[in-house]
């Protein structure tokens, strides 16, 4: 692999990271505990990076807090972008507030809990797009894509985090893939195929699909993002297919506020 000194020679919209702040109501998590990522941490760990922007996700580890993600936004910037966990009971207004905000999509955790049950996908998935234009990201192995294979594919707009995090319903992915779904490069040590061949295939079938996160800072992985991530998409890819991954194709799904304006 090529390996530039720094990593700012490319731009990157980060799909991907926690913002974890004590100053905000966390919840435990199968007993697992916190370290402290603030947005401070956040810029000060990407310095290195050409970074212009990128989707604050809320974990399971926070619920439905949204003051952490009101607080993460404003000082962040209008090049990032909130995705966040609600109920289905959440009102219509509260929806608009957190669109003008910054907010842009909502997540099911499906792996983790601590979100709104996928009973309710479907209806909460085509509400918040009537509503807010905003898409629904999954948090789910990709083994269990089959169950959920048609009302996925009848979904407005959609996201799966970490390649699918398995090889086993790698197919059932590619197959969403080809019907209009986005995929993260993100969590590469969470995954259990090799990286590289997916990330071949999953732009092969839909070059607008695939979007690079950095998922810092990697809560539970087995293996932490490294800096060194990225050259696995840069060396795997020609470069109008690495400038796509690596901010193109977010920017344009996330649509931050600066580019909303």
């Amino acid at each position: 692999m090529s390996n530039p000194k720094n990593f700012d020679i490319y731009s990157i919209f980060d799909s991907h990271f926690h913002i974890i702040d004590k100053r905000f109501p966390l919840l435990p998590n199968s007993g697992y505990l916190l370290d402290e990522f603030t947005c401070n941490a956040y810029l000060e760990r990407t310095k290195s990076f050409k970074l212009i922007g990128g989707a604050v996700i809320s974990g399971s580890f926070q619920g439905f807090d949204q003051t952490y993600l009101k607080d993460a936004l404003h000082k962040l910037g209008p090049g990032f972008v909130g995705v966040t966990q609600l109920p289905a009971s959440v009102s219509d207004e509260e929806i608009i507030e957190l669109d003008v905000i910054g907010v842009g999509a909502i997540r099911f955790n499906v792996v983790r809990g601590g979100s709104e049950s996928v009973d309710h996908l479907e209806t909460l998935a085509k509400r918040i797009n009537d509503i807010a234009g905003w898409h629904v990201e999954l948090y789910i192995d990709s083994s269990g894509l089959s169950d959920l294979f048609d009302i996925i594919s009848r979904l407005p707009s959609v996201s799966i985090d970490h390649l699918g995090l398995s090889e086993k319903g790698f197919r059932v992915l590619l197959g969403l893939v080809e019907r209009g779904v986005r995929v993260k490069a993100t969590g590469f040590g969470r995954v259990d195929y090799d990286i590289a061949h997916a990330i071949k295939e999953i732009c092969q079938a839909n070059p607008d699909s695939l979007m690079f996160g950095t998922d810092l800072p990697s809560t539970r992985a087995p293996r932490p993002f490294r800096d060194e991530d990225i050259l696995i998409i840069t060396d795997t890819l020609d470069e109008e297919m690495r400038k796509k991954v690596l901010f193109e194709n977010a920017i344009s799904f996330y649509r931050p506020k600066e580019v909303r304006d």
